[in-house]
Protein backbone atom coordinates (compact mmCIF):
# COMPACT_ATOMS: atom_id res chain seq x y z
CA UNK A 1 0.00 0.00 0.00
CA UNK A 2 1.68 3.19 -0.90
CA UNK A 3 2.53 6.15 1.05
CA UNK A 4 -0.14 8.24 -0.19
CA UNK A 5 -3.04 6.21 0.63
CA UNK A 6 -2.04 5.55 3.95
CA UNK A 7 -2.35 9.20 4.37
CA UNK A 8 -5.72 10.09 2.97
CA UNK A 9 -7.81 10.98 5.83
CA UNK A 10 -11.70 9.96 5.94
CA UNK A 11 -14.40 12.70 5.46
CA UNK A 12 -14.67 15.38 7.26
CA UNK A 13 -17.51 15.39 10.11
CA UNK A 14 -19.77 18.21 8.23
CA UNK A 15 -20.06 15.90 5.22
CA UNK A 16 -20.73 13.06 7.64
CA UNK A 17 -23.59 15.12 8.91
CA UNK A 18 -24.44 15.70 5.22
CA UNK A 19 -25.09 12.28 4.41
CA UNK A 20 -28.78 13.30 5.51
CA UNK A 21 -29.05 14.21 1.49
CA UNK A 22 -29.60 10.60 0.91
CA UNK A 23 -33.58 11.32 2.07
CA UNK A 24 -33.73 14.14 -0.52
CA UNK A 25 -31.66 11.68 -3.34
CA UNK A 26 -34.57 9.12 -2.78
CA UNK A 27 -37.41 11.77 -3.40
CA UNK A 28 -35.28 13.09 -6.17
CA UNK A 29 -35.03 9.39 -7.76
CA UNK A 30 -39.20 8.71 -7.52
CA UNK A 31 -39.27 12.44 -9.29
CA UNK A 32 -36.89 11.42 -12.05
CA UNK A 33 -38.53 8.66 -13.07
CA UNK A 34 -40.33 9.13 -16.37
CA UNK A 35 -37.04 10.41 -17.18
CA UNK A 36 -34.67 7.35 -15.94
CA UNK A 37 -37.15 5.22 -17.96
CA UNK A 38 -35.43 6.24 -21.11
CA UNK A 39 -32.37 5.01 -19.72
CA UNK A 40 -30.95 2.01 -22.59
CA UNK A 41 -33.25 -1.17 -21.49
CA UNK A 42 -31.60 -4.59 -20.81
CA UNK A 43 -30.86 -7.90 -22.76
CA UNK A 44 -32.63 -9.56 -20.20
CA UNK A 45 -29.48 -11.50 -18.16
CA UNK A 46 -28.95 -11.67 -13.89
CA UNK A 47 -27.63 -9.51 -12.11
CA UNK A 48 -26.86 -9.33 -8.47
CA UNK A 49 -27.23 -6.22 -6.13
CA UNK A 50 -25.11 -6.47 -2.61
CA UNK A 51 -25.89 -3.75 0.28
CA UNK A 52 -23.52 -2.14 1.94
CA UNK A 53 -22.42 -2.57 5.95
CA UNK A 54 -24.91 -3.04 8.01
CA UNK A 55 -27.79 -3.08 5.21
CA UNK A 56 -29.72 -5.39 4.03
CA UNK A 57 -31.74 -6.23 0.51
CA UNK A 58 -34.25 -3.89 1.58
CA UNK A 59 -32.06 -1.18 1.15
CA UNK A 60 -31.52 -1.39 -2.58
CA UNK A 61 -34.90 -2.24 -3.22
CA UNK A 62 -35.33 1.33 -5.58
CA UNK A 63 -32.53 0.16 -7.47
CA UNK A 64 -33.50 -3.40 -8.19
CA UNK A 65 -37.47 -2.40 -9.27
CA UNK A 66 -35.85 -0.13 -11.66
CA UNK A 67 -33.61 -2.93 -13.27
CA UNK A 68 -36.28 -4.97 -13.33
CA UNK A 69 -38.25 -3.07 -15.14
CA UNK A 70 -35.28 -2.33 -17.55
CA UNK A 71 -35.34 -6.00 -18.25
CA UNK A 72 -32.89 -7.55 -16.26
CA UNK A 73 -33.35 -10.66 -13.48
CA UNK A 74 -32.61 -9.04 -10.64
CA UNK A 75 -31.54 -10.66 -7.36
CA UNK A 76 -30.85 -9.55 -4.34
CA UNK A 77 -28.13 -10.98 -1.70
CA UNK A 78 -30.33 -12.78 0.37
CA UNK A 79 -28.32 -12.93 3.22
CA UNK A 80 -29.72 -10.32 5.97
CA UNK A 81 -27.72 -7.73 7.34
CA UNK A 82 -24.93 -7.27 5.90
CA UNK A 83 -22.24 -7.80 8.85
CA UNK A 84 -18.89 -8.64 6.99
CA UNK A 85 -17.25 -11.14 6.01
CA UNK A 86 -18.51 -13.06 9.02
CA UNK A 87 -18.57 -17.39 8.96
CA UNK A 88 -20.58 -18.29 5.84
CA UNK A 89 -20.47 -15.08 3.72
CA UNK A 90 -17.97 -15.80 1.38
CA UNK A 91 -19.73 -19.44 0.70
CA UNK A 92 -23.07 -17.82 0.81
CA UNK A 93 -21.76 -15.76 -1.99
CA UNK A 94 -20.18 -17.85 -4.19
CA UNK A 95 -23.22 -20.47 -3.98
CA UNK A 96 -25.15 -17.70 -4.97
CA UNK A 97 -23.27 -16.64 -8.27
CA UNK A 98 -23.09 -20.11 -9.50
CA UNK A 99 -26.41 -20.28 -8.41
CA UNK A 100 -27.88 -17.72 -10.67
CA UNK A 101 -25.27 -18.84 -13.08
CA UNK A 102 -26.70 -22.06 -13.41
CA UNK A 103 -30.40 -20.89 -13.27
CA UNK A 104 -30.01 -18.36 -15.87
CA UNK A 105 -27.73 -20.01 -18.15
CA UNK A 106 -26.01 -16.73 -18.55
CA UNK A 107 -23.14 -14.45 -17.13
CA UNK A 108 -24.39 -12.24 -14.12
CA UNK A 109 -23.64 -8.61 -13.46
CA UNK A 110 -22.75 -7.64 -9.80
CA UNK A 111 -23.44 -4.08 -8.52
CA UNK A 112 -22.13 -3.66 -4.76
CA UNK A 113 -22.89 -0.58 -2.78
CA UNK A 114 -19.77 0.39 -0.66
CA UNK A 115 -19.28 -2.91 1.15
CA UNK A 116 -21.06 -4.94 -1.30
CA UNK A 117 -18.97 -3.54 -3.88
CA UNK A 118 -15.59 -5.24 -2.13
CA UNK A 119 -17.36 -8.37 -2.25
CA UNK A 120 -18.26 -8.20 -6.31
CA UNK A 121 -14.88 -7.14 -7.35
CA UNK A 122 -13.52 -10.28 -5.47
CA UNK A 123 -16.31 -12.19 -6.34
CA UNK A 124 -15.22 -11.46 -10.31
CA UNK A 125 -11.73 -12.44 -9.17
CA UNK A 126 -13.17 -16.00 -7.90
CA UNK A 127 -15.41 -16.67 -10.96
CA UNK A 128 -14.11 -14.84 -13.98
CA UNK A 129 -16.00 -17.07 -16.36
CA UNK A 130 -18.99 -16.75 -14.76
CA UNK A 131 -19.36 -12.58 -14.47
CA UNK A 132 -20.13 -10.66 -17.02
CA UNK A 133 -19.26 -7.12 -15.27
CA UNK A 134 -18.71 -5.51 -11.67
CA UNK A 135 -19.81 -1.62 -10.64
CA UNK A 136 -19.08 -0.52 -7.26
CA UNK A 137 -20.71 2.46 -5.20
CA UNK A 138 -18.47 4.28 -3.14
CA UNK A 139 -16.64 0.81 -2.48
CA UNK A 140 -12.98 1.82 -0.63
CA UNK A 141 -11.11 -0.70 -2.13
CA UNK A 142 -7.93 1.21 -3.46
CA UNK A 143 -6.56 2.20 -0.11
CA UNK A 144 -6.42 1.98 3.78
CA UNK A 145 -9.92 0.68 5.31
CA UNK A 146 -9.36 3.45 8.02
CA UNK A 147 -9.78 6.00 5.15
CA UNK A 148 -13.78 6.02 6.19
CA UNK A 149 -15.73 6.69 8.94
CA UNK A 150 -16.89 2.80 9.23
CA UNK A 151 -14.11 1.20 9.98
CA UNK A 152 -14.25 0.89 13.58
CA UNK A 153 -18.60 0.05 12.68
CA UNK A 154 -16.97 -2.83 10.37
CA UNK A 155 -14.35 -4.29 13.22
CA UNK A 156 -17.42 -4.22 16.18
CA UNK A 157 -19.90 -6.14 13.72
CA UNK A 158 -17.52 -8.55 11.91
CA UNK A 159 -14.99 -9.39 14.45
CA UNK A 160 -12.09 -8.46 12.33
CA UNK A 161 -9.48 -6.05 11.88
CA UNK A 162 -10.37 -3.84 8.89
CA UNK A 163 -7.07 -4.49 7.87
CA UNK A 164 -7.44 -8.61 7.77
CA UNK A 165 -9.95 -8.60 5.05
CA UNK A 166 -7.87 -7.17 2.64
CA UNK A 167 -6.77 -10.62 1.00
CA UNK A 168 -9.95 -12.10 1.68
CA UNK A 169 -12.01 -14.05 -1.40
CA UNK A 170 -8.70 -13.98 -3.69
CA UNK A 171 -6.36 -11.41 -4.34
CA UNK A 172 -5.82 -7.99 -2.77
CA UNK A 173 -8.68 -5.81 -3.07
CA UNK A 174 -7.44 -2.81 -5.17
CA UNK A 175 -6.32 -5.62 -7.92
CA UNK A 176 -9.00 -4.76 -10.50
CA UNK A 177 -10.73 -8.03 -11.99
CA UNK A 178 -10.35 -9.13 -15.71
CA UNK A 179 -14.16 -8.26 -16.27
CA UNK A 180 -15.13 -4.78 -17.11
CA UNK A 181 -15.35 -2.89 -14.02
CA UNK A 182 -16.77 0.46 -13.33
CA UNK A 183 -16.07 2.02 -10.31
CA UNK A 184 -19.30 5.09 -9.26
CA UNK A 185 -17.94 7.62 -6.56
CA UNK A 186 -18.71 11.05 -5.11
CA UNK A 187 -16.45 13.46 -4.09
CA UNK A 188 -19.12 14.81 -1.77
CA UNK A 189 -19.01 11.12 0.20
CA UNK A 190 -19.26 11.49 4.03
CA UNK A 191 -18.22 7.47 4.82
CA UNK A 192 -15.57 6.92 2.10
CA UNK A 193 -12.69 8.89 1.13
CA UNK A 194 -13.64 9.27 -2.28
CA UNK A 195 -9.87 8.78 -3.30
CA UNK A 196 -10.04 5.17 -2.39
CA UNK A 197 -13.28 4.55 -4.65
CA UNK A 198 -11.38 5.36 -7.30
CA UNK A 199 -10.09 2.35 -9.77
CA UNK A 200 -7.01 2.30 -11.56
CA UNK A 201 -7.96 3.49 -15.24
CA UNK A 202 -7.04 0.36 -17.82
CA UNK A 203 -8.87 -0.77 -21.17
CA UNK A 204 -11.08 -2.55 -19.09
CA UNK A 205 -11.88 -0.22 -15.60
CA UNK A 206 -13.97 3.15 -15.42
CA UNK A 207 -14.70 6.11 -12.88
CA UNK A 208 -17.56 7.83 -12.96
CA UNK A 209 -18.37 10.27 -10.89
CA UNK A 210 -21.51 11.70 -9.26
CA UNK A 211 -22.50 14.58 -7.10
CA UNK A 212 -23.97 13.10 -3.67
CA UNK A 213 -24.18 11.17 -0.45
CA UNK A 214 -22.55 8.22 0.21
CA UNK A 215 -25.82 6.49 1.71
CA UNK A 216 -28.02 7.98 -1.22
CA UNK A 217 -25.93 6.35 -3.96
CA UNK A 218 -27.67 3.38 -4.94
CA UNK A 219 -31.08 5.87 -5.64
CA UNK A 220 -29.30 8.75 -6.88
CA UNK A 221 -30.92 9.63 -10.11
CA UNK A 222 -27.29 10.34 -12.17
CA UNK A 223 -26.19 6.79 -10.62
CA UNK A 224 -28.71 5.08 -11.33
CA UNK A 225 -28.76 5.93 -14.84
CA UNK A 226 -25.49 5.32 -15.24
CA UNK A 227 -25.36 1.75 -13.73
CA UNK A 228 -28.32 1.32 -16.36
CA UNK A 229 -26.68 2.62 -19.27
CA UNK A 230 -23.22 0.15 -18.45
CA UNK A 231 -25.22 -3.18 -17.32
CA UNK A 232 -27.08 -2.50 -21.18
CA UNK A 233 -23.80 -2.65 -23.13
CA UNK A 234 -23.54 -6.26 -25.12
CA UNK A 235 -21.35 -8.94 -23.62
CA UNK A 236 -18.34 -8.66 -24.89
CA UNK A 237 -18.76 -5.19 -27.01
CA UNK A 238 -18.01 -3.07 -23.70
CA UNK A 239 -16.71 0.36 -23.95
CA UNK A 240 -15.98 3.50 -21.33
CA UNK A 241 -18.90 5.41 -20.20
CA UNK A 242 -19.29 8.47 -22.57
CA UNK A 243 -19.55 12.15 -20.82
CA UNK A 244 -20.39 13.86 -24.06
CA UNK A 245 -22.92 16.48 -24.73
CA UNK A 246 -25.95 16.70 -21.44
CA UNK A 247 -24.02 14.12 -19.59
CA UNK A 248 -21.10 16.26 -18.86
CA UNK A 249 -23.55 18.59 -16.96
CA UNK A 250 -24.80 15.13 -14.73
CA UNK A 251 -21.24 13.49 -14.66
CA UNK A 252 -17.90 15.55 -13.83
CA UNK A 253 -14.66 14.32 -15.21
CA UNK A 254 -13.50 12.20 -12.55
CA UNK A 255 -10.06 12.64 -13.82
CA UNK A 256 -9.55 16.87 -13.31
CA UNK A 257 -7.63 17.38 -9.89
CA UNK A 258 -8.73 16.92 -6.77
Amino acid sequence: MSTVSMAIRPPSPLLMMLEARAFHELGAFVGALPLLRLAPRGDGHPVLVLPGLLASDRSTTPLRRFLANRGYAVSGWEMGNNFGLREGVEEGLAALVKGTTDRHGRKVSIVGWSLGGLYARQLAKLFPDEVRSVISLGSPFNGSPRATNAWRVYEFVSGHKAEADERQMHGHLEEAPSVPTTAIFSRTDGVCAWQVCMEKETPHTENIEVQGSHCGLAHHPAAVFAIADRLSQPEGQWTKFERTGWRAMLFPDPARPG
